[in-house]
């Protein structure tokens, strides 16, 4: 599973796309630097959904965040920065 982003800079929300849309439960955690997970999303991503979309991220700190979104036993993993 590849997932895009549009920029890897976010605020208080960002969006991420998949590549291979399928109807599956779809699971996602953002971890800061010290690999502690600050936020956790689960959704049932139905057939030929690409875009998933994250809110409610105002209260995290600022810093570098690593994102795992996972699909079944497929894993993906990238870097995240949280600005001001």
């Amino acid at each position: 599973m590849l997932v895009k982003m549009k920029t890897p800079v976010f605020i208080d929300h960002f969006t991420f796309e998949v590549d291979d849309p399928q109807k599956c439960l779809l699971k996602a955690v953002l971890k800061d630097d010290t690999g502690i997970v600050r936020s956790a999303l689960e959704t049932e991503a139905e057939n030929n959904q690409l875009v998933f979309r994250w809110g409610g991220l105002n209260d995290l700190p600022y810093g570098v965040y690593t994102l795992v979104v996972s699909r079944g036993c497929d894993e993906t993993k990238m870097r995240l920065v949280k600005r001001v």
